[in-house]
């Protein structure tokens, strides 16, 4: 079993300047076993691959004393379609997320992990040095990395960035000619993407938001906003209301920290996030009309269907291409109408 210990504060998942030093114990979490009574899936979309996951690192030029990190199957003999994937604030570990991480390349796929420095105080610097790290690892590994076929997921601040990074790969390197995908999980506020350049992305692109109930960091505004603004049909994107459910007495959360192996690791990362990317990346990238149905359903039943244990199901989970906030912006500390924060708030509800 391995075993990874966290210690972060919770703040610096969204906090520009907050240490990431922490007064709370830190969390041993399994990653090779779920918590709660629910078990991963055994096949289809969401089951583990079968692939082993070599790594490669190299120095991060932006962030000294750290290293990018890209995750990859081993024994491949040709370049593979690739994620990149943008962290919250305090996420600057690899072990953050390794189970998505691992599950990405055990299905046959790359992912690229760049860590930035949360107690960074430039915002543009973050976003160079992701860019920075992603365009160099596919530079350096044209035998793993395939840019034809591309994603880019994120959460929380890294959802937020994952928009302009997309963008910029898709217009300046060409990235994703023959397949791209955005993937956004609680995203903060996006910088460096402008209304023009909303309105002008890929016909090809494919996208995937999610919001979770229980957050009371990021307004999901920010997510509905970019959501509808976005140059990507209907057809192809879906917006995704996460909501919390007890099965057999066990508490399946939708926090701002839902989904990450550092709290809880349990069905929701696999029924929740790890089917539908595992979907969506079949679809975006071979036109499996059967990923279309679970990624981008449109409300199907092979969609929203979340599993149970003993007669107690999990919510099922909402999807709609209109998008409404649920709640008021007092709920949340990163608002949508922030002056301070956010380049868009012309574009709030």
């Amino acid at each position: 079993m391995k075993t990874i210990l966290f210690s972060l504060c919770l703040l610096a998942l969204i906090l520009p300047g907050c240490s990431k030093s922490t007064d709370s114990p830190p969390v041993d979490i399994a990653i090779d076993e779920l918590a709660g009574p629910i078990f991963r899936p055994s096949s289809g979309y969401g089951a583990d691959g079968a692939y082993a996951v070599s790594e490669i690192e190299f120095p991060n030029t932006e962030y000294p004393g750290t290293n990018v990190t890209v995750f990859y199957p081993s024994g491949i003999t040709s370049p593979r379609p690739t994620i990149f994937y943008s962290h919250p604030y305090g996420g600057e570990s690899k072990e953050y997320n390794r189970g998505l991480f691992e599950f990405i390349a055990q299905k046959g796929y790359v992912v690229v992990f760049v860590p930035y420095a949360t107690n960074d105080s430039s915002i543009d610097h973050r976003y160079t040095t992701l860019w920075t790290g992603f365009t160099k690892a596919a530079a350096d590994s044209p035998g793993i990395i395939d840019t034809r076929k591309v994603g880019f997921m994120g959460h929380s601040f890294g959802g937020g960035a994952s928009i302009g990074l997309a963008y910029k790969a898709f217009s300046e390197k060409g990235w994703g000619k023959d397949g791209r995908f955005v993937f956004t999980m609680a995203p903060w506020y996006s910088y460096q993407i402008t209304p023009a350049q909303l309105a002008s992305f890929p016909a090809n692109t494919k996208m995937i938001t999610q919001v979770y109930d229980e957050d009371v960091y990021n307004d999901h505004r920010m997510a509905i906003d970019i959501f509808k603004n976005i140059n990507i049909s209907n057809a192809e994107k879906d917006y995704y209301y996460l909501k919390s459910s007890t099965v057999a007495g066990y508490k399946y959360a939708t926090d701002h920290t839902l989904p990450n192996t550092r709290t809880a690791y349990d069905a929701y990362d696999y029924y929740g996030v790890y089917r539908l990317l595992d979907a969506l990346i079949d679809y975006s990238f071979n036109n499996n009309a059967a990923g279309k149905d679970v990624a981008l359903g449109n409300g199907s039943a092979q969609q929203v269907t979340m599993p149970g244990y003993k007669g107690e199901f999990m919510a099922p989970l909402e999807v709609t291409d209109a998008p409404v906030a649920k709640y008021n912006q007092d709920k949340y500390q990163f608002r949508c109408g922030s002056v301070l924060y956010n380049p868009r708030i012309a574009h709030c509800e």
